[in-house]
């Protein structure tokens, strides 16, 4: 099986965890899960799929834990949500452009 077809798989599998959670964990995940969608930029799909099955972890074991939303995200869900994001290293879509913008203003500053 392809790479991308096993990723893909486990990443489905991941997202079929967390839609199967309680609430408040379901909506809680559910929420955290569109944020990284789209803060988390990663294109590594062997990382982008092990933080969703990291995602799914966290809430199901606070789910039989019976831990609180916020005594795991705290105040700032946002700040939860970057600083969760921030620990899965990998290529990011901003990696390209940063070079693209480093490379436009070597070339027009004669560097």
């Amino acid at each position: 099986m392809a790479t991308w077809m096993k990723q893909k798989k486990q990443y489905k599998a991941a997202k079929a965890r967390i839609d199967a959670l309680p609430e408040p964990y379901g909506a809680t995940a559910k929420a955290l899960h569109r944020y990284l969608m789209y803060y988390g930029g990663v294109v590594d799909g062997e990382t982008s799929v092990a933080m969703f099955v990291d995602l799914a972890d966290l809430w199901e074991r606070a789910a039989v834990d019976g831990t609180s939303v916020r005594a795991i995200v705290g105040d700032d869900p946002v700040e939860f949500a970057e600083a969760f994001a921030a620990a899965y290293s990998g290529k990011h879509w901003i990696d390209k452009e940063r070079a693209r913008l480093n490379d436009a203003i070597d070339k027009a500053a004669g560097s």
